[in-house]
């Protein structure tokens, strides 16, 4: 509201009540807004009373799912580091065995090889 339309208000209250009754009536006005703000200040009051036990039930309910939620995450994260762990040493362990076979395949070549090339003597003729 603008100061002008305060003006108009407060010039109309005089013109309707008269200079005499204008405290009587701010007085009123005032007694009123405090009984207002009293009761609304009770009301959030007992609202905030009767809620706090379901705000309690509600925080309680709240850490026991964060800490079953945090245990569980944990409990997989284990799970999935054993069973990593697993897989990797068997794939160390299929490797070495892999390579192992390779180098007696290939030692068992080169032993042929070289026996075959000492049976053989090349001879070259023109």
């Amino acid at each position: 509201m603008s100061g002008q339309e305060i003006f108009v208000i407060i010039l109309v209250v005089l013109l309707l009540f008269g200079a005499d009754k204008l405290p009587e009536i701010a007085k009123s006005f005032g007694k009123g807004m405090r009984d207002f703000k009293k009761a609304t200040d009770d009301i959030r009051r007992e609202i905030e009373t009767s809620t706090r036990e379901i705000r309690n039930d509600i925080n309680d309910v709240t850490e026991t799912i964060k800490k079953d939620v945090t245990e569980v995450s944990d409990n997989i994260t284990r799970d999935v580091n054993e069973v990593a762990d697993n897989i990797n040493s068997d794939i160390n362990e299929v490797s070495d065995n892999i390579k192992k076979d390779v180098n007696e395949v290939s030692d068992s070549i080169k032993k042929d090889v070289d026996e075959a090339s000492g049976d053989y003597k090349y001879e070259y003729t023109d």
